[in-house]
């Protein structure tokens, strides 16, 4: 069979239709590789504390934005600065009060590009009982595996009620807490 022939023969060929953008890919947390934690002020100096155990499900797609969202959990037992009296204090009833709210949840609703690799996405926290927006900024890039998601947030925590009796006073701790996060992710099967 000549070139041409074959030529011909390829160009009568129909390929089935490639849709304009891709579904969202749904992926899973690989947790033992994944960060999450925060950043605070005591007595004027920083502290950081690392959540170890938490779960999220992330449905995203850069050309899909609207069908895209978060859902994290988190184990606030599992909140760990390192101090032992600071980590008791935290899990009392002053603070995270975790025998009443053991978990805290981010849920994302819509998300909007910030510049050429990064988004920003509103999102509801649920914390001591109490929802309010935060939004976080976030950079995600795929990985021959899955992605890998960083990104940060700023709250006050008196908004959520962490603070109570003597520790409603930002005279010892601050108001403002730093959130950062890296989540590898790969593909749900």
């Amino acid at each position: 069979m000549n070139r041409f022939a074959l030529f011909a023969c390829a160009a009568t060929v129909t390929l089935p239709a490639i849709p304009a953008g891709a579904a969202p890919t749904t992926y899973t947390l690989v947790a033992a590789q994944s960060r999450l934690q925060f950043t605070g002020t005591q007595a004027g100096a920083p502290f950081t504390a690392q959540f170890h155990r938490f779960g999220a499900t992330i449905v995203f797609a850069a050309d899909d934005l609207a069908k895209s969202h978060f859902d994290v959990r988190i184990d606030m037992k599992s909140a760990d600065s390192k101090d032992k009296d600071r980590d008791g204090t935290m899990q009392g009833s002053d603070i995270f009060d975790v025998a009443k709210w053991p978990t805290a949840e981010y849920t994302t609703g819509s998300f909007t590009r910030a510049g050429p690799a990064g988004y920003r996405a509103t999102g509801m926290l649920t914390l001591r009982g109490v929802s309010r927006a935060v939004p976080i900024t976030f950079n995600f890039a795929a990985t021959p595996t899955g992605a890998v998601l960083t990104g940060a947030a700023t709250l006050e925590r008196l908004d959520f009620g962490v603070g109570q009796g003597d520790w409603k006073s930002t005279e010892w701790v601050g108001n403002d807490v730093k959130i950062a996060f890296t989540l590898v992710l790969v593909p749900k099967r």
